[in-house]
């Protein structure tokens, strides 16, 4: 369960800018409250010098473009995203906080990602540079980010299995204010978890109202809408009352089911092959006979969504599936691969670029330090000017180049880059479906066929011993 919200950081009156930049990010590196800085991770930057850094992309921006905001500009902008009480670890925290940033920035702004340990709630402080990482934008804060920031969030939380606050509202109280601590939850929030519980391991509608009659649900659906009663409620809940992702209409959506409720029929969907279930080991488990008999429908269901998808695709035998599911993984794994080079070179070309301008706009001055003699009066003058320049020029050591690419060159570089990644992220998207779909079908198969590893190399053992005895 998480809680956000962003803030723009301006110039201050009283603060110049790198002050600015430097009293926010020495805040939230706090090392009382991140573990000595375990807690710290950062993207295109390095957090002991992010405050620098970003300065620099500042000032690289103003050349490039030659527009300056002054006291109006945006340094960088501050989002603050808080878990739930006992819910998850620091690092998971951080690592969430980290794919948050990423995926809101689309990893065109440097950032750095600080998780706060200091209170009951853990939470993360994200600081991320407004100007993009080649310098020719700035990111333009937007009458919805703070919704978008929370949906991607909301998001993020579901995907590791944490609760989400539902239709939150502005609050001047605490954040433990805001959860309401200690307050009984209604019926209705006990449906919706209870929901959510249970959705997962549905194919159709039909199967959430049987699922939800095995865990002790009175499910009533002889009235116009679908009402539901646990033991000891005093009155039922109608789905319709939950709204949100919880009405009758939604939750068809959420299974893939496209019917209006009170229709007549519905429009097909693509195939989506679930897992079968393992009813013995979930009866050992402790399940009782109600979750059994769902169990066994469940399958039966599945065991006919699995040979459709294999008719669709084309797939006539099992060791047409098994190669078709290997080809599909491989396909996906290289793809992955591929993304990760590309992001890789990305940032690559990003901190040369930087370290590019900064070398230009610094030579002149180093080169006067150098005519003077090394004067330390000079150096105390220009002394930030030529800390840079040394970084820069020790960077280019490190890197071993003779010649280096010209900053239009490495644009090029980066958009074709860029073109390609968002051309391989379309298909990453598809085989890792067809990927998934097809694993589950082999599974399936497997399971319905009595097909194991072990049978497999003793067939072909058999076989290969038939093809040798037939050429004696």
């Amino acid at each position: 369960m998480a809680t956000t919200w962003i803030k723009a950081l301006k110039v201050s009156k009283t603060m110049a800018k790198s002050s600015a930049v430097a009293a926010i990010i020495d805040y939230v590196k706090n090392p009382a409250k991140t573990d000595n800085g375990r807690l710290i991770t950062s993207f295109a930057c390095d957090s002991r010098s992010a405050d620098e850094e970003f300065l620099v992309a500042k000032n690289e921006y103003e050349f490039i473009t030659g527009r300056s905001q002054g006291r109006r500009d945006v340094i960088a902008y501050h989002i603050r995203q808080a878990f739930k009480p006992g819910e998850i670890t620091p690092e998971e925290a951080n690592a969430i906080g980290h794919e948050l940033a990423m995926s809101f920035t689309k990893g065109r702004h440097a950032f750095v990602v600080c998780t706060h340990i200091d209170k009951a709630h853990i939470h993360n402080h994200i600081i991320f540079n407004s100007t993009t990482l080649n310098c020719e934008r700035k990111f333009k804060d937007f009458y919805f980010s703070g919704k978008a920031i929370r949906k991607i969030s909301d998001l993020l939380c579901a995907e590791h299995g944490l609760s989400v606050i539902e239709n939150p509202k502005p609050s001047k109280r605490n954040y433990g204010g805001w959860l309401g601590e200690n307050r009984i939850p209604t019926n209705q929030e006990i449906l919706k978890q209870k929901i959510d519980e249970v959705l997962p391991y549905c194919a159709t509608f039909e199967d959430f109202l049987l699922k939800l009659k095995s865990v002790g649900y009175d499910v009533n659906t002889k009235r116009k809408h679908i009402s539901v009663k646990a033991p000891g409620w005093g009155k039922p809940v109608r789905l319709e009352t939950l709204k949100g992702e919880y009405t009758e209409t939604a939750i068809r959506a959420r299974l893939g089911i496209a019917k209006a409720i009170g229709g007549s029929g519905g429009s097909s969907t693509k195939t989506r092959v679930n897992l079968l279930v393992d009813i013995q080991e979930k009866i050992r488990e402790g399940k009782g006979a109600g979750y059994a008999q769902w169990a066994k429908i469940f399958n039966l269901k599945e065991a006919a969504r699995t040979l459709i998808f294999l008719k669709e695709n084309g797939i006539d035998s099992y060791d047409d599936l098994v190669k078709k599911s290997s080809s599909a993984s491989g396909a996906f794994s290289k793809t992955t691969q591929r993304i990760k080079e590309i992001e890789a070179r990305q940032k690559e070309i990003s901190e040369l670029q930087k370290q590019i301008a900064v070398y230009g706009k610094t030579r002149d001055v180093y080169a006067k330090y150098k005519a003077s003699g090394w004067s330390r009066d000079f150096y105390d003058i220009h002394s930030a000017d030529i800390i840079s320049h040394r970084a820069a020029k020790k960077y280019f050591d490190d890197l071993g180049a003779k010649k280096l690419p010209s900053i239009n060159q490495l644009k090029q570089e980066y958009a074709t880059l860029a073109s390609e990644r968002k051309t391989l992220y379309g298909e990453y998207h598809k085989l890792k479906e067809l990927s998934r779909e097809l694993a589950t079908a082999k599974a399936n198969a497997e399971r319905i066929l009595g097909v194991t590893p072990e049978t497999q190399k003793r067939d072909a053992l058999r076989t290969q011993n038939h093809h040798d005895s037939q050429a004696l």
